[in-house]
C-alpha cells in the first residue's frame, strides 16, 4: 500500500486524533474530511493492538462510495475491509463480520441493530470497536440513529465501563440548531460535542491553503418581480373559497392565507378534527383543500400546467367515485371548472416569471461554448420531475446542449431511485454525458459529485447546513451559486437568514474552541448526564404510552368512510418492520389492486398487491399484501390510512410507533398452526 500525503490544513485537523483524542473535524464540503479520516484510520490500524475501525454513514449510497473511493484504495492491500448496508447479506451475521474484519463501513442503523440484538452472530459490543468514525456527524442529535448509538456509548462512559472506541466525527457544519443568538448557538455546538464526546477542531494556521483548495463560488440573487396577473391562481382560490363556505368551518378555527405552508398545516389539523368528530364533510373538504393548496404552491414555483396536472392526477386516481353528497360537491366543483383551469394554465402570458429567470441563468452558463456542469436543487421529488420535463421540452435549453437527469433519494416505490440508478446517474454526470443534475437535497451532502461551475437553489426553504453544503458543490474556479427567488419572498429572506446563521455557526465554534479544557469537559459532562437521564425518562414515558389501552379495546376504522374494520389485537409486528393483520376475517373488508414491485428483493418476504377499502365506493388505500416466508399472505397496513377508536376518543396517528397500545410480535409458527392445522395433526 502506497503512503499518501495530506494538505497542511488536513494535517493540522487530524493531529489530536492521531494522539487518541475524540474529535470532530470541521471542514467545508470539498475540504477532504473523508481523506483525513482514512489517514487517521491507517495510523490507528498501524499503532493500535487488535484495532477495529467502524465507519458510520447516514445514507445507503455512501457505504459503497466511501469503500470504493476512499478507504479501499489506501487500506485495501493490508487490511480486510467490508462494506455493509441493508442491501448486503453481511447484515444478517454482522457480529461475525465485525470479529473477522479490520475496517467495516456501514449505515448507522446496521450498527445500532447489532448493539441491541442478543443473537450471538448478529450482536456487537462497543468495546469490540477501537475507532468509530461518524460521517456527517451534525446529525448526532435528538432521536437520530447516530445519537442512539452515542447514548449507548455515554451510558457506558458515565458508568466508567471501559474500553470504549475513540470517536472521530466529520462535518461541514454543525449549524446553530435553530438558534439566532450567539449564546444559544454556542449551547447547540456544545450539545453536539457532548453527544459525540468530542472536541471540535478546524484549521487555524492554514486557512489560506484551505481557501485556495476550496474556493467559494460567486453568490448571486436572481430576483424576479411578482407576475402582474395570475388568473389561474385566482380561480383556484375562488374554488377554495366555495369549499370553505360548503364545509362549515368550526367558528373557533381560523385558516391562514391559502397558498402557504401555514395553510397546509391548518387543513391537516382540520382533516384530523373531522375524523375525530366523525364529521366526514369536514375531513374530506380539508383533504381536497390540501390538494388545491399544493397546486397553488406548485403554481408559485413551477409551470401553471404542472399545478393543473397535480389536481388532474388527484381527481383521476384518488377521488373517482362518490360516496355521499360531500364527494359529489367536490368532484362536481373540479369537473365544472376543469376546462377553464386548463385553458388558463396554457396561457403563456401569465406564466411563472421564475421559470423565465431560471432559463436565463442556465443559458448564461451553458451557452458560452464552455464545458459547464451544474446542479439545480429543488424541494420535492415532484418538482424535480416537472423541472426535468421542462428542460427536455424547452427548445432553447436543448439547443444550448443541456443534458439533464433527475437525482433523488433511494427507496421503495415508483418515485424513488434505486441505489443502482443513483450510481449510474452520477457516473454519467462525471463522464460528461449528463451536464445538469436536477436534485432534491440528496445531492447536498455526502455524494461524490464532481466539481460544478453552477449551483442553483430553486424554490427552497432550508436551513444553513443545507445551504452551506449546496454551495460547497460549486467548487470549480469562477463558479456561480444562484438563488432564483421572488423579490421579498420567503426564499430570499431565508437565504439572507442562512448567511447570518452560517456566520453565527463560525463564531459559536470559535467560542467553544476558546474554552479551557477544564471548563469544556465540565460543560459537556453536565450535558451528557442530562441527555442520559432525559433518554431514560423518554423511554419510560414511551412504555407508559404504549400500554395506555389494551390492543383489544382499540378499533381500526377506515380513515375515509369511518367503517370499523379491525381490532388492535388483530395487528402483529413482522420482523420489526411490517404491521400486519393476522385475522383471516379481515380479507372481506378489502379488495386488491395492482401488483407491487420494489427495486430490490428481501430475505423473508415479497410484496403482493395493493389493498383498499371494500365499503361501497370508498376505495381508500390501506397498504399492500406481503407474502411472508413464501407461505403467509398478510395485509401490511399503513396506520396513516386509518383512524383509531379508543375507549376515550377517536384519534389519528402518522406512524405505528405512535399508537397507544402494544403490538405483539408475529409468530410464524402460531400463524401456521392456526391456518394450516392439517400439517400439525
Amino acid at each position: 500500500m502506497s503512503d499518501f500525503e495530506l494538505y497542511s490544513y488536513q494535517e493540522e485537523v487530524v493531529e489530536r486524533a492521531l494522539h487518541g483524542e475524540n474529535i470532530i473535524i470541521w471542514l467545508p464540503t470539498g475540504g477532504g474530511k473523508t481523506r483525513a479520516a482514512v489517514y487517521v484510520a491507517k495510523r490507528h490500524l498501524e499503532t493500535t493492538r487488535q484495532a477495529k475501525v467502524v465507519v458510520l454513514v447516514n445514507k445507503v449510497h455512501l457505504v459503497d462510495q466511501h469503500y470504493n473511493k476512499e478507504f479501499k484504495p489506501h487500506l485495501g492491500l493490508n487490511y480486510k475491509l467490508v462494506p455493509v448496508s441493508g442491501e448486503s447479506d453481511e447484515k444478517d451475521f454482522f457480529g461475525i463480520v465485525v470479529q473477522t474484519s479490520d475496517v467495516i463501513i456501514c449505515t448507522a442503523q446496521i450498527l445500532y441493530n447489532a448493539l441491541i440484538n442478543t443473537e450471538e452472530s448478529k450482536h456487537v459490543e462497543l468495546s469490540d470497536i477501537t475507532l468509530l468514525i461518524i460521517d456527517e456527524c451534525h446529525h448526532t442529535n435528538k432521536e437520530s440513529v447516530y445519537n442512539k448509538i452515542m447514548r449507548c456509548y455515554l451510558e457506558k462512559k458515565l458508568k466508567e465501563k471501559r474500553p470504549l472506541p475513540q470517536i472521530l466525527g466529520l462535518t461541514a457544519s454543525p449549524g446553530t440548531g435553530g438558534a439566532k443568538i450567539l449564546e444559544k448557538a454556542v449551547e447547540h455546538v456544545l450539545q453536539i460535542c457532548a453527544n459525540l464526546d468530542s472536541a471540535i477542531v478546524s484549521t487555524k494556521n492554514y486557512a489560506p491553503e484551505l481557501k485556495k483548495k476550496v474556493p467559494r463560488p460567486v453568490k448571486r440573487f436572481d430576483i424576479v418581480e411578482k407576475r402582474p396577473a395570475d388568473p389561474f391562481g385566482d380561480l383556484l382560490k375562488w374554488m377554495m373559497e366555495l369549499i370553505h363556505g360548503y364545509m362549515n368551518i368550526p367558528p373557533d378555527f381560523k385558516l391562514r392565507q391559502c397558498g402557504t405552508q401555514e395553510y397546509e398545516a391548518d387543513v391537516v389539523i382540520l382533516e384530523q378534527r373531522g375524523v375525530k368528530e366523525n364529521n366526514r364533510l369536514l375531513a374530506q373538504c380539508a383533504l381536497h383543500l390540501r390538494q388545491y393548496n399544493d397546486a397553488l404552491l406548485i403554481n408559485d414555483t413551477l409551470r401553471m400546467m404542472d399545478a393543473y396536472d397535480s389536481l388532474e392526477e388527484f381527481y383521476n386516481t384518488k377521488a373517482t367515485k362518490a360516496m355521499d353528497g360531500t364527494d359529489l360537491f367536490l368532484l362536481g366543483l373540479f369537473q365544472e371548472n376543469r376546462v377553464e383551469l386548463k385553458k388558463l394554465a396554457s396561457d403563456s402570458r401569465f406564466e411563472n416569471p421564475k421559470m423565465g429567470k431560471l432559463e436565463s441563468v442556465l443559458l448564461e452558463q451553458f451557452s458560452q461554448g464552455v464545458k459547464s456542469r451544474g446542479i439545480l436543487f429543488s424541494k420535492t421529488r415532484r418538482s424535480t420531475y416537472c423541472l426535468n420535463d421542462w428542460v427536455l421540452h424547452n427548445r432553447t435549453l436543448q439547443g444550448a446542449g443541456i443534458k439533464a437527469a433527475i437525482l433523488t433519494g433511494a427507496g421503495n416505490g415508483g418515485t424513488y431511485m434505486t441505489q443502482h440508478e443513483q450510481g449510474e446517474t452520477i457516473c454519467s454526470f462525471r463522464n460528461g454525458s449528463l451536464n445538469l443534475l436536477i436534485s432534491t437535497s440528496v445531492a447536498e451532502e455526502g455524494l461524490d459529485i464532481p466539481e460544478c461551475n453552477l449551483v442553483v437553489r430553486y424554490g427552497l426553504l432550508t436551513n444553513e447546513i443545507a445551504q452551506q453544503q449546496a454551495s460547497g458543490r460549486a467548487r470549480a474556479q469562477q463558479s456561480l451559486y444562484s438563488v432564483v427567488a421572488l423579490r421579498g419572498g420567503r426564499e430570499e429572506r431565508r437565504e439572507f437568514t442562512n448567511e447570518y446563521l452560517e456566520e453565527l455557526t463560525g463564531k459559536a465554534i470559535a467560542k467553544v474552541q476558546d474554552l479551557s479544557p477544564q471548563v469544556f469537559l465540565k460543560k459537556i459532562r453536565e450535558l451528557q448526564m442530562q441527555a442520559v437521564i432525559s433518554s431514560k425518562l423518554a423511554e419510560s414515558l414511551k412504555t407508559e404510552k404504549k400500554s395506555r389501552y389494551t390492543a383489544s379495546s382499540v378499533q381500526l376504522l377506515c380513515r375515509n368512510c369511518f367503517k370499523p374494520v379491525a381490532s388492535g389485537s388483530d395487528i402483529k409486528l413482522v420482523d420489526n418492520a411490517h404491521y400486519v393483520n393476522v385475522n383471516p376475517d379481515f380479507a372481506r373488508h378489502y379488495k386488491t389492486g395492482g401488483k407491487l414491485s420494489f427495486p430490490k428483493s428481501f430475505e423473508d418476504w415479497e410484496p403482493g398487491h395493493t389493498i383498499s377499502c371494500n365499503n361501497g365506493n370508498c376505495n381508500k388505500d390501506w397498504g399492500y399484501e406481503i407474502k411472508y416466508k413464501k407461505t403467509a399472505l398478510l395485509p401490511n397496513l399503513a396506520i396513516k390510512n386509518f383512524a383509531l377508536q379508543t375507549p376515550d376518543e377517536r384519534i389519528t396517528v402518522k406512524k405505528w410507533k405512535d399508537v397507544l397500545f402494544t403490538v405483539e410480535d408475529f409468530s410464524f409458527q402460531q400463524y401456521c398452526e392456526e391456518n394450516f392445522p392439517e400439517i400439525f395433526d
